[in-house]
């Protein structure tokens, strides 16, 4: 069973892949966060996500450590 969380973007467009594991202290360092995509252990939308900088928008469902993270407005 994963933890879910929503992450609110305030307005802004998106946020990138790594600044929100980061922002989300599930990464410790934006170079911890660089080797998890790397690694394949984010899944974005149900997909291995491997581009580090991949835009995420409201809609979107990131599931890694255990957490799923649902992006919203």
């Amino acid at each position: 069973m994963y933890k879910t969380m929503i992450f609110n973007l305030n307005g802004a467009e998106y946020i990138e892949l790594i600044k929100l594991l980061k922002l989300l202290h599930i990464a410790e360092s934006g170079g911890h966060a660089k080797i998890m995509v790397e690694e394949g252990e984010v899944i974005l939308n149900g997909e291995v996500e491997y581009r580090k900088r991949a835009k995420l928008r409201p809609g979107d469902l990131v599931v890694t450590s255990g957490k799923e993270i649902s992006i919203a407005l």
